[in-house]
């Protein structure tokens, strides 16, 4: 039986948006499909090595981080639950007397454009603040969602991204006009990237905390199925025109649109 939320790009991306409103999109998960199975475990330490800012905690991440680690079997609280599988991990709690969520720890190795220590501390919609549409399309549905969530039960999701490097750690140094001026549509299926992040969200029982789980997934576009690669050319024409312009759209369309019609 297939996995409810793949482990791939190919796998997660029928489960994702497609484009329009923002949705959650979320999925029910059992315990056996929570995280990744083989992790290359020595990729993450050396990013984790490499950027120790990576890794950010707050007053209130030792207790949760803690109780994490131990469900996970490892030692070292969150970082050391982050180090042993492939997922990036995130604790959310509200502040005491507060209904917010904030976000209390992080341990990113590899990063979709953001820093954890840009985002330690705050609120959920501050957290989301680059994404248009987040506050008037889901932040209510979110909060919703984060009040009522019950320790033992596992929800997925996943997004995706169009990125000119096949990085696990992607934080974006260039402007896009550069960043895809070498993507042609006769060379986009080796120069450009679709990053999949696969998301889980559970509520540690004793702290009460919400664990978030991001797991990163990449693969060439020449390396989409046939269906996937119409799929990506359809959501990357009809995501609305403040998101296109945030993720630097009109620098990869075009060449994607190409390839698509092309290779369909």
């Amino acid at each position: 039986m297939s996995a409810r939320l793949g482990f791939s790009v190919n796998a997660l991306l029928p489960r994702a948006r497609t484009g329009g409103a923002l949705k959650m999109g979320l999925y029910a998960l059992p315990e056996e499909e929570w995280l990744q199975a083989d992790a290359d475990l020595a990729m993450r330490a050396a990013a984790f090595d490499a950027h120790p800012d990576s890794v950010q905690m707050t007053d209130a991440t030792r207790p949760a981080g803690d109780e994490l680690a131990t469900m996970m079997g490892v030692a070292g609280g969150l970082e050391g639950a982050a180090r042993s599988a492939w997922e990036d991990m995130c604790l959310l709690a509200p502040s005491a007397g507060q209904d917010v969520y904030r976000l209390i720890g992080a341990a990113v190795a590899f990063p979709t454009d953001w820093h954890p220590g840009d985002k330690i501390g705050l609120p959920l919609t501050a957290l989301h603040a680059p994404i248009h549409g987040y506050e008037q399309q889901l932040a209510s549905g979110v909060d919703h969602f984060m009040a009522k969530l019950k320790p033992g039960r596992i929800f997925g999701r996943c997004n995706w991204f169009v990125a000119p490097t096949p990085a696990f750690r992607w934080i974006e140094a260039e402007p896009p006009d550069l960043a895809f001026a070498h993507v042609t549509p006769e060379n986009a299926g080796d120069t450009l990237f679709i990053r999949c992040e696969r998301q889980t969200l559970r509520r540690l029982p004793a702290t009460g905390a919400i664990l978030f789980t991001i797991g990163v997934h990449v693969c060439a576009l020449g390396e989409l199925t046939g269906d996937n690669l119409q799929r990506m050319a359809h959501a990357v024409s009809t995501i609305p025109a403040e998101e296109a312009r945030r993720r630097g759209a009109a620098y990869f369309a075009p060449q994607l649109a190409s390839y698509a019609e092309r290779h369909g």
